[in-house]
């Protein structure tokens, strides 16, 4: 049978794992948020934060799901094939031949595959807390701009890669650079009870989080 949206969702959903109970934990908490910012602030009782809620959240999950094909501690989702031809390592190949910029693909080539197991943690970990972040909407502006950062890396990094668009990666960076320009963390999002109690306060605690939010 050919995979279809739904199918796919289910399967994304009701997967056996650690994974898919944390998910659930987080897509319930994210509700739960938003529910109690909801009903706590009538300035968020209006279609645009609604909307930019469940925005936040469908591309959060779309996050979290690219985090399961390169889990710890292998990196990959077929940990018995040969270094290199799954998983992250795989696509750190990829990048390594078809960067757009040449120092890239030397930096890929040279520092980071040779030291892979160095910089996989970091990979996996920041787009695990990139996730965390949108489908929450906790510290948003700050955690969208590395999100960018992140698409910008994989946007330069797979340009010339066979079968890829580089225009989907492009699309992504936008909606992240959207995501933190207009705060979206703060549309029923924790962001918005941060803002809420450290609004307007002359500490250190109130100006990061009016930037970071």
């Amino acid at each position: 049978m050919n995979h279809n949206p739904i199918s796919d969702a289910v399967q994304f959903l009701l997967q056996p794992g650690w994974t898919t109970a944390i998910f659930w934990l987080l897509l319930l908490s994210s509700i739960a948020v938003a529910v109690y910012v909801y009903r706590t602030m009538p300035a968020q009782r209006t279609i645009e934060h609604v909307s930019n809620w469940a925005f936040r959240l469908l591309i959060g999950c779309m996050w979290w799901q690219q985090t399961l094909w390169k889990l710890p501690p292998f990196y990959t989702d077929h940990p018995g094939q040969p270094f290199g031809e799954t998983g992250l390592a795989y696509w750190m190949t990829v990048m390594g031949r078809s960067a757009a910029i040449p120092l890239q693909a030397d930096f890929v080539n040279n520092i980071v595959l040779p030291n892979f197991y160095l910089f996989a943690p970091m990979v996996y970990a920041l787009e695990v807390l990139t996730a965390v972040s949108l489908i929450l909407g906790i510290f948003l502006r700050f955690w969208g701009l590395i999100g960018a950062l992140q698409i910008l890396n994989l946007w330069l990094g797979l340009y010339n890669a066979e079968g890829e668009w580089p225009w989907t990666y492009f699309f992504l960076l936008v909606l992240q650079l959207i995501f933190a320009v207009h705060h979206y963390g703060r549309s029923l999002g924790l962001d918005a009870l941060i803002v809420a109690r450290w609004k307007g306060r002359r500490s250190l605690i109130g100006i990061l989080a009016a930037e970071a939010t």
